[in-house]
């Protein structure tokens, strides 16, 4: 059996036999046992019950959490023209149209978040099996395909996290840093949880919000109070 270091088990004696807190109380009870030798990111993950695997039941959206996720984000855009230059002047990393498809191609991957102009999805569609297992396909539905590129650069950058359940209904993502003020990354906890409420798509029956828990990047997780955090 493998041993802990101190860090783990002292962690792990923390959050013992402590489970379905407020958004409040796991925040807290988190942020204090974060000892990494970085800045861990708090993560939330939340179980819904949803089979993803029916169209009806899939669940995504985007969500601009209030107090930012302390992540520098770096945002290509496929784009000509005019509209190129709107999104290197709203600060994104990477512009290009085939020549960026062909860097992608190539297996260069340096970015965090990719935004398309409509008329450059003939381009982009071609990189389908490359971006989309990667979840960086650009899509209307959460605002990466649009003719707007400077708001969307500026919400990528600002601190918009997208989300989109996995196989298992599971819903994961980062809602800022663990040092972070503790009411600042409950708000944004919140906001994270309420969006994927919004978000409940119309063939789901059932429970629809299982399990919510929060972790740091390298702790262990507590769950949270459903009713308690989505108000119902």
């Amino acid at each position: 059996m493998a041993k802990h270091g101190k860090r783990v088990r002292a962690a792990r004696e923390a959050f013992a036999g402590k489970d379905n807190l407020s958004v409040e109380e796991a925040v807290s009870l988190v942020k204090e046992n974060a000892s990494a030798k970085f800045d861990e990111t708090l993560e939330i993950a939340l179980n819904l019950g949803v089979d993803p695997r029916h169209a009806d039941q899939m669940v995504r959206g985007v969500v601009t959490l209030p107090n930012g996720t302390g992540k520098t984000v770096r945002v290509a855009v496929f784009a000509r023209g005019a509209k190129a230059d709107d999104a290197q002047a709203a600060g994104a990393d990477i512009v290009g149209a085939e020549d960026l498809m062909e860097t992608i191609q190539g297996g260069a991957i340096e970015f965090d978040r990719c935004i398309a102009t409509p008329d450059m999805m003939p381009i982009v569609g071609r990189l389908g099996k490359i971006l989309g297992p990667r979840n960086l396909m650009p899509n209307p539905k959460v605002g990466t395909v649009t003719m707007d590129v400077t708001s969307a650069v500026q919400a990528a950058k600002g601190g918009e996290v997208q989300f989109r359940v996995e196989k298992a209904g599971v819903i994961h993502a980062g809602v800022g840093k663990t040092s972070f003020d503790a009411a600042k990354l409950a708000e944004n906890v919140r906001a994270f949880i309420d969006a994927v409420v919004k978000a409940k798509p119309a063939g789901a029956k059932g429970t629809y919000m299982k399990k919510v828990s929060l972790s740091s990047t390298m702790g262990p997780g507590v769950s949270i109070d459903v009713t308690s955090a989505t108000g119902n």
